[in-house]
């Protein structure tokens, strides 16, 4: 197979090792850290709110999850970190994408219940947090998985409330140069539905890798199928399978960011380890970068993360891959926050 140079050369890169290229921006002002957080630029600042963490015990030991509203700010790379305010309610497990105007956040939830709201946040010129209402979603969502491009915003799957055991078979797009029409229902994947998975868009053809479908359990709690599927959608073919990963990578830092002709998914939990006990000594979630080639549709795996972090946005910043804290084990936080420079055309 032909290899395009630019490609060619950022697999050479990850062969030597993606680590090196890594570097430590200031850690989150929490000693936990968050996962499920929102995360995106506002006003050429880097931003992250709300989130969950366990403060106090693990969950097999007892501890209860937190969840969270404040909106922590990085204005340069050598920080500080500042409080702007907060989110309307403690919130996680939504999507959050950024735009010109601001970081607009969908959905989401907590404990008790998940929402239906979307608003666009940004910073005023005292630096606080400000918010704008924009149409609600059909229904409540959490763990969907969400990408934008140009004025235009596609949702996949998720679930409708804290205890559901079957995930939602959804597909919308909101158009914000087109408010009034609302969030519009389009064909859903024909693939299993899916929570955590991760999606792009690029020259109009949304990309959706992995996930997890959904069944009850024996105990009557939601048990995950673990999913390395592919799909592509364009309104002028639909969907179509592409080929399927060569591992699961559910919950990789989302939405996929193209660069060189690929899109980049960095870790993800392949479900290997979901029954590795003791789970205080858990190593973590896979470090490995998987690309697809946007070119030819070829999966390609190499090189090693210096982190393992899941249930966190992908942002680009300054040039840059963003990774902002995120779950590191199962129950287990991290307030690092990691960048590496895009790969050039």
């Amino acid at each position: 197979m032909k290899l395009y140079p630019t490609w060619a050369a950022w697999l050479l890169c990850l062969g030597c090792g993606m680590a090196e290229e890594w570097q430590r921006l200031p850690s989150l002002p929490d000693a936990e850290g968050f996962a499920g957080s929102f995360a995106g630029i506002c006003d050429g600042a880097l931003v992250v709110a709300g989130g969950t963490n366990f403060p106090d015990k693990m969950p097999w030991e007892g501890g209860r999850k937190t969840w969270y509203d404040q909106v922590h700010v990085l204005r340069t790379p050598d920080g500080p970190w500042t409080v702007a305010g907060k989110l309307p309610v403690p919130n996680g497990y939504g999507v959050s994408l950024s735009t010109d105007s601001g970081l607009v956040i969908i959905g989401g939830g907590n404990a008790e219940r998940h929402y239906r709201e979307v608003f666009l946040l940004s910073l005023d010129a005292a630096g606080q947090v400000t918010t704008q209402a924009l149409p609600s979603l059909p229904e409540p969502c959490a763990f969907m998985s969400g990408a934008m491009e140009g004025t235009r915003i596609f949702l996949c799957g998720g679930i409708r409330h804290p205890e559901d055991t079957t995930a939602m078979a959804t597909f919308w797009m909101l158009d914000l140069a087109a408010l009034e029409r609302g969030w519009q229902p389009l064909p859903p994947c024909p693939g299993p539905p899916r929570i955590l998975a991760q999606m792009a868009v690029v020259n109009g053809a949304v990309y959706l890798f992995s996930g997890a479908s959904l069944k009850p359990g024996p105990d009557g709690k939601a048990a995950r199928t673990w999913l390395k599927d592919a799909w592509c959608h364009t309104f002028d073919r639909g969907w179509e399978r592409l080929a399927d990963a060569p591992h699961v990578t559910v919950a990789a830092p989302s939405p996929l960011v193209p660069a060189a002709d690929a899109l980049w998914i960095l870790g993800g939990d392949d479900g290997l380890m979901v029954d590795f006990t003791p789970k205080e000594k858990h190593p973590g979630f896979p470090r490995r970068v998987l690309a697809y080639d946007l070119k030819t549709g070829d999966w390609r795996e190499g090189g090693s993360l210096p982190f393992s972090l899941v249930t966190t946005p992908l942002v680009v910043w300054r040039g840059h891959w963003v990774v902002a804290g995120g779950e590191a084990r199962p129950g287990k936080r991290s307030p690092e926050v990691w960048w590496q420079p895009l790969p050039k055309p």
